[in-house]
């Protein structure tokens, strides 16, 4: 078990899979990198789609990424995007993170368009999401 959050590796992860977004309708990138339980870090970016609807976010990309790697607790977020402003995860993203973390420190990150960090911002998920719906089945 990870106990220590290396921020720097979890923030240039964020930022590098930032560039391998799909985002032909917006041009707004996002990555986001995780750290699980087992110290491992991983990633995923925005997918957009012609119907909105269908669109991924990076947080989300990431979560499904760790649950088809073997399903782990979060630790750790990192969120990337494009300046003005750091970016916190949207609505559906967090609820989505509660579902595997109940204390989860989240760092975004806003960039200028040559990809240098402008401005950061921490923030925690029990802040950005109070009172997060969790249904918990009893054995």
């Amino acid at each position: 078990m990870s106990s220590v959050i290396d921020w720097p590796a979890l923030e240039n992860a964020a930022i590098d899979v930032r560039t391998r977004a799909y985002a032909p309708f917006s041009q707004y990138r996002v990555g986001a990198s995780i750290l699980t339980k087992s110290g491992k870090i991983v990633v995923g970016c925005n997918v957009e789609n012609s119907t909105y609807g269908a669109t991924i976010c990076a947080e989300r990309s990431a979560i499904v990424n760790m649950v088809s790697q073997g399903r782990e607790e979060l630790l750790a977020c990192v969120v990337a995007s494009r300046a003005p402003g750091a970016a916190t995860p949207c609505g559906v993203c967090r609820q989505v993170m509660a579902e595997f973390a109940e204390r989860l420190p989240i760092v975004a990150i806003g960039l200028d368009e040559a990809g240098a960090v402008v401005e950061r911002a921490a923030y925690d998920l029990e802040t950005l999401l109070p009172h997060a719906f969790r249904l918990r089945s009893t054995p």
